[in-house]
C-alpha cells in the first residue's frame, strides 16, 4: 500500500515535470522555455568571449566559472528530461536528445583535452526549441516542401556541379598554359584553384593573370561565373513551383472528395463546391 502511494506520487511529479519541460501550453512551460533559451544564448556568448585573448586575460576566471555554472545547469536539465519522459532511451537518441548531450559534454572533456570547451557553441542549436515557444510548428510544412524540392532537384544539381567541375579543370589548365610559373600559376591544381575563385566571383587576388590572353580568359571565366550562379537557384525554384502546384491539384473537394483539380482552380470541376 505504501509502495503504491509512493509510485503514484512519483508519477504525479513526473507528469508535472513533463508538462513544464516539454509543454508550452502552461505559463510555467512557457517561462521554462524562455529562460532555457536565454541561458543557451548567454552560455554561447560566454564561450565566444572566452576565445578572445584580451577578454580571457582579464575575465578568464569569471568566464570559466560561468561556463561550469551553465554546464551543471544544462546537465541537471538533461537528467530531468530523461527522468520525466516515458522512454528515456528514445529521447536520448532523438535529435534534441543528442544535441542536449553534446551541449554539456565538451566542458567535461576539456578537463582531459584542453580546448574542447569551445565546441560548446553547439548549444546554439538548442535555440531551435523557440519554434515550440513561438508556435511556429505549423510552418514546418513549408520547410518540408523546401526539403522535398531540394531532394527532387538533387540529380539536376549534381549534373550541374559536375559540369562546373569540368569547366574549372579546363579553365585552370588553359590559364596554366597561358601564364606559367613565372606569373604564380605554379601547377594545374593551383590554376584550378584560381579558376574556382574567379568563377565563383570571390576574387581573393592572391594570384592573377598578367598577360593579355590570360586576362581575356579571366574575363570569360567571370562572365560565365555570373551566369552559373543563377542556375541552381532556377533549378530549385522550378522544383518548388512544380511541387506546390502538385499539392494544389491534389486538394480534396470537401463535398465529393475528388482531388485531381487544376492547380489554379477555386471550385471543384465535378460538383462545383468551393475548394
Amino acid at each position: 500500500m505504501h509502495n503504491t502511494y509512493q509510485n503514484q506520487v512519483s508519477r504525479g511529479w513526473r507528469q508535472r515535470l513533463r508538462i513544464i519541460i516539454f509543454g508550452t501550453e502552461t505559463a510555467a512551460g512557457k517561462t521554462f522555455d524562455v529562460l532555457l533559451i536565454a541561458s543557451i544564448i548567454i552560455s554561447v556568448m560566454v564561450v565566444m568571449l572566452d576565445s578572445v585573448k584580451a577578454v580571457a586575460a582579464e575575465y578568464g576566471d569569471f568566464l570559466y566559472g560561468l561556463e561550469w555554472f551553465f554546464t551543471v545547469l544544462f546537465t541537471i536539465e538533461y537528467l530531468l528530461r530523461l527522468f520525466c519522459v516515458g522512454r528515456p532511451i528514445r529521447y536520448a537518441t532523438s535529435f534534441f536528445g543528442v544535441i542536449d548531450l553534446l551541449a554539456i559534454l565538451p566542458t567535461y572533456l576539456s578537463v582531459l583535452l584542453p580546448g574542447t570547451q569551445f565546441l560548446l557553441v553547439i548549444r546554439i542549436i538548442r535555440v531551435l526549441r523557440v519554434f515550440r515557444v513561438l508556435k511556429l510548428v505549423p510552418y514546418i510544412g513549408e520547410a518540408n516542401l523546401l526539403i522535398q524540392a531540394l531532394k527532387g532537384s538533387s540529380r539536376k544539381i549534381m549534373v550541374f556541379l559536375f559540369t562546373v567541375l569540368i569547366l574549372t579543370i579546363v579553365f585552370g589548365s588553359l590559364i596554366y598554359l597561358l601564364e606559367g610559373e613565372e606569373n604564380g600559376f605554379t601547377s594545374i591544381p593551383r590554376s584550378i584553384y584560381w579558376a574556382i575563385v574567379t568563377m565563383t566571383t570571390v576574387g581573393y587576388g592572391d594570384i592573377s593573370p598578367q598577360t593579355s590572353l590570360g586576362q581575356a580568359l579571366a574575363a570569360v571565366v567571370m562572365i560565365i561565373g555570373y551566369s552559373i550562379i543563377a542556375v541552381p537557384t532556377g533549378i530549385v525554384t522550378a522544383e518548388i513551383t512544380q511541387r506546390f502546384n502538385r499539392e494544389l491539384s491534389n486538394r480534396p473537394c470537401p463535398d465529393c472528395g475528388a482531388s485531381d483539380h487544376i492547380a489554379e482552380a477555386e471550385y471543384c470541376q465535378y460538383c462545383g463546391a468551393k475548394l
